[in-house]
């Protein structure tokens, strides 16, 4: 893909917005609006007891209290992943880790967000403290880990097995667990 032109049609403190022109590899040429992100970092801290979540306010949601695993914004020059997930554990969790393991970098909406999520997994923990933003409002919630979704046995030839009986059971599964699989959790 060859960017051909960019124009910034905002800057903003945590994004900005750009109408950029690609050519894509068949020729083609096409106009996106891009919100442009220096990145962000979320951490699944847990040891044997807890997961260790956060619950804040989400303007941009809508929501007062919003349950989410800590995360927060590369917005610090030159500092990588790793030591922004450090900073944000101590932050927002109030704790360190001893172990750390990046799981997974994902984008979280590539059709119009440049935002890569880089996803990190914490254990060894032990109290930590950090310099919290003067806006955030932060509430420590620490849960037990979720059960595993039940697992049947797949019989090879069994009808019920091969409607897919087993979705409907995971589905309700969610459903009983929304609360540990990051959606909102009123007070």
């Amino acid at each position: 893909m060859e960017l051909l032109d960019s124009e910034t049609l905002y800057e903003g403190h945590s994004l900005d917005l750009l109408r950029k022109t690609y050519r894509r590899e068949d020729g083609t040429v096409v106009i996106r609006e891009v919100a442009e992100h220096p990145g962000s970092v979320a951490v699944l801290a847990h040891d044997e007891e807890f997961v260790y979540l956060v619950a804040q306010p989400r303007e941009a949601v809508e929501e007062d209290r919003l349950l989410e695993i800590p995360a927060g914004t590369l917005d610090i020059a030159a500092e990588t992943p790793l030591e922004c997930a450090r900073r944000e554990l101590a932050e927002e969790a109030e704790m360190r880790a001893e172990e750390w393991r990046e799981m997974q970098a994902v984008y979280t909406s590539p059709g119009v967000l440049s935002e890569q999520v880089w996803i990190f997994g914490a254990t060894g923990l032990s109290p930590a403290s950090g310099q919290r933003d003067d806006d955030e409002q932060i509430e420590i919630v620490r849960l037990p880990p979720a059960p595993p979704p039940p697992r049947a046995p797949v019989a090879p030839g069994c009808s019920f097995c091969s409607s897919g009986g087993h979705k409907e059971q995971l589905s309700e599964w969610r459903v009983e667990h929304r609360c540990r699989i990051g959606l909102s959790v009123p007070r």
